[in-house]
């Protein structure tokens, strides 16, 4: 093997091997991949999350937690996905805080326990965290005023790619939902490849106070940014 030929081969990215399938509810299929020592989770084409570049699902809690200070003690996190999210909550909320994890796809929860249970840590055997299996929606409208948190990371941005049923997130009506599920000054935080500002404006026009964050997404220079809303309920 030449010298060109050699560096070529160590620069080729790994193959795929596949680990797992989960079926979502509703249709549609998640594929679990291992590239050499990485895993990613795949949707038809599109790559969802990858162990490699985990900042922006980090700073979905961080970024809130620096906002709302050590208050928060009722979080709901939309998504489990490799569990990032999850454990910037438990580093960055209080000790005494309760965190609930909706997870829509079974077999997610699974891997977390099986596969990626290298990546995904203690954090599912953390007393303070509770994990169901169900649509984060479902989960929110049985709230009234006693949120102090609401991470959503479900899609790769705000419409209902994994699942049709979560436009009903992003939605007026639905964001009108997690508005009344938080108490005043508390906020929602919605993790997204892209920027949307037709999302932005309903958030407006439902009575939140916006931000809109820039996070990059792992330590590279070439790591795309990711887009993160934090949404405030006005105390009055």
């Amino acid at each position: 093997m030449s010298m060109v030929t050699a560096a070529l081969a160590q620069d080729r990215e790994p193959e795929a091997v596949l680990i797992d399938t989960a079926d979502i509810p509703g249709g549609g299929r998640l594929h679990l991949l291992r590239r050499g020592d990485d895993y990613e989770i795949v949707f038809g084409e599109e790559q969802l999350m990858g162990n490699w570049a985990y900042r922006s699902e980090q700073a979905l809690a961080t970024l809130v937690s620096e906002r709302i200070g050590d208050s928060a003690r009722g979080i709901l996190i939309g998504g489990l996905g490799m569990g990032f999210t999850l454990a910037a909550a438990r580093t960055v909320f209080r000790e005494d805080a309760s965190i609930m994890v909706a997870e829509l796809v079974p077999r997610v929860v699974a891997w977390a326990r099986g596969a990626l249970a290298h990546i995904v840590g203690g954090s599912l055997d953390d007393p303070r965290v509770t994990v169901t299996v169900s649509d984060v929606h479902d989960v929110i409208i049985r709230h009234v005023a006693d949120l102090d948190v609401i991470l959503l990371d479900v899609d790769n941005g705000p419409d209902g790619l994994i699942s049709l049923a979560n436009e009903r997130l992003y939605c007026r009506w639905g964001l009108r939902a997690v508005y009344t599920a938080l108490r005043p000054g508390g906020m929602l935080a919605v993790w997204s490849a892209y920027p949307d500002q037709a999302f932005a404006e309903r958030l407006w026009d439902v009575g939140f106070a916006v931000e809109e964050v820039s996070v990059r997404s792992g330590a590279g220079e070439k790591d795309p940014d990711h887009m993160i809303w934090l949404a405030t309920r006005p105390r009055s």
